[in-house]
């Protein structure tokens, strides 16, 4: 959505307003209006966490299930690839997205009963580039499990953006 936007401040881009750009900052406005109903995070209950990722985005949302056991968003989180990230393998953009995932929503999982993360992809093995995040996850109590892009649409939509 912000694609057209964010490329106007690269360095050396040319600053030219034309139908994309106006359209991307319409797009953005009308998101801003209708924005999504988010829950008060309960530090009683479990979290869980989708992430995903794309060939130029990396997406994750907060999650918890309410008294009734409706899973409702906390929070939303998601960036651009930088151009190295862009040429990892999926597995390795996928625990990227996870550790975003981490970093952003600390403050909900770091210390909490142990929650899921929930990912589109699994890797049957473990990279270079893998091996040396590990660490990072070793403070964290949590599961990994995948769930497939049809079920896992919150975080693909977050990661499928044209943005």
């Amino acid at each position: 959505m912000a694609r057209p936007l964010s490329n106007l401040l690269k360095k050396d881009a040319e600053w030219r307003w034309n139908a994309e750009h106006q359209d991307a900052f319409v797009a953005i406005k009308d998101s801003l209006l209708h924005a999504p109903i988010l829950a008060l995070p309960d530090p009683d209950r479990p979290f869980s966490v989708v992430c995903d990722a794309s060939d130029f985005v990396i997406g994750c949302a907060l999650l918890q299930a309410d008294a009734e056991g409706r899973e409702r968003v906390i929070a939303f989180e998601s960036r651009q690839l930088k151009a190295a990230e862009k040429n990892y393998p999926v597995h390795d953009k996928e625990l990227l997205a996870m550790k975003y995932a981490l970093v952003k929503f600390r403050v909900h999982l770091l210390g909490s009963t142990p929650f899921v993360i929930y990912t589109a992809t699994q890797s049957p093995y473990l990279s270079q580039r893998m091996a040396r995040r590990l660490s990072f996850f070793a403070e964290y109590s949590f599961e990994v499990k995948c769930k497939p892009r049809k079920p896992n649409a919150l975080a693909d939509v977050l990661s499928r953006r044209s943005d």
